[in-house]
């Protein structure tokens, strides 16, 4: 066990090493709450039939024309050893209304360390496309400046830019891995993963020329503390790298089951450095859990933002297993 987990964080680890270029993805604060958009290697794993989640995300509103807004739909289900699902999601930003529409496939692969199947480790894979868009005609260039009248752009102008089109297509290959240990009546329930993204590095110039996508790089790690029966503690840490950006999120997740009302009561803290606070707060009654978040800004941005930052909400159903007439109920915390 020992050797194999050394193995895989050092093949990781390598990855991580080899990334350049430029740009940057879409991110999103309650991050785990998405769990096909972290880690491929979390498709399929969890104890229901199927799961369905959706996730909506609005940013800078306070100093952009158009927010930036990020939209998630993701369906997976265990079969066996074995994880398979999908992904859309769909990314827009500015006044130029750039946007993503992305598709993938996903699968995962457990492998149980033991009979007791309590250590486990996952791989997953991801495929598909994103379909990246762009109205320049919106946008203004310094070409487009006239001096007469007091000055400004004039849209009526060539702006002697030489766009290939106004959409591309560009190919999606990720992968992760994840181990978790998956005794729920422990008193720690530990997970590590990694996972990488736009691992091809691909072109997505609007003027034909080379402009390549970074790798994006996950490394997530946290543990549940059972305190009580009732109550839990969810400490973890997000270190996100996608050359030359560099992101750390530190999180404090609490749950607190409400035997009379037979619901959970979820709130948590999230800190992103140098950028911003996250309130967080929901619940979760049988097999739905609904989130939302908010984002505090506090980057050089806040004295513009006033500390506006991000509304985000999630919400998540899973198909539960028909259950034995002589299976004894009990809630699951």
């Amino acid at each position: 066990m020992k050797s194999l987990l050394l193995y895989l964080t050092l093949t990781m680890t390598a990855l991580l090493a080899v990334q350049r270029h430029r740009a940057q993805d879409f991110h999103l604060s309650m991050y785990d709450a998405a769990p096909l958009f972290l880690n491929p290697s979390m498709t399929g794993v969890f104890d229901a039939e199927w799961r369905v989640h959706m996730h909506y995300r609005t940013q800078w509103k306070s100093v952009n024309f158009k927010p930036f807004t990020t939209g998630l739909v993701s369906f997976d289900m265990p079969y066996k050893k074995w994880g398979f699902g999908a992904q859309v999601g769909n990314f827009r930003a500015g006044i130029g209304n750039y946007n993503a529409f992305q598709a993938v496939g996903s699968a995962a692969y457990t492998v149980p360390l033991e009979a007791t199947k309590t250590h486990n480790i996952t791989m997953g894979v991801q495929a598909g496309f994103t379909q990246k868009s762009i109205e320049y005609q919106l946008h203004t260039f310094n070409n487009q400046y006239v001096t007469t009248n007091g000055g400004g752009f004039d849209n009526g102008l060539n702006s002697n830019e030489s766009f290939v089109g106004q959409a591309i297509f560009v190919p999606v290959t990720n992968a992760g891995i994840l181990y978790y240990y998956a005794r729920q009546q422990s008193k720690l329930n530990p997970f590590f993963g990694i996972s990488a993204f736009n691992l091809i590095e691909p072109n997505e110039s609007f003027f034909g020329g080379e402009n390549n996508l970074t790798r994006r790089f996950y490394a997530h790690i946290g543990t549940r503390v059972n305190i009580t029966e009732l109550f839990y503690l969810l400490p973890k840490v997000l270190i996100m790298n996608q050359n030359p950006f560099n992101e750390q999120t530190f999180a404090l997740d609490a749950g607190y089951y409400l035997q009379n009302a037979e619901l959970h009561v979820l709130g948590g803290l999230i800190y992103r450095n140098a950028d911003a606070f996250i309130l967080t707060m929901g619940m979760r009654r049988d097999n739905y859990i609904a989130r939302i978040g908010y984002d505090i800004n506090t980057s050089s941005l806040a004295p513009s933002t006033t500390g506006r930052g991000g509304f985000e909400i999630s919400f998540t159903y899973m198909k539960a297993k028909p259950k034995s007439l002589t299976e004894k109920i009990c809630p699951r915390i």
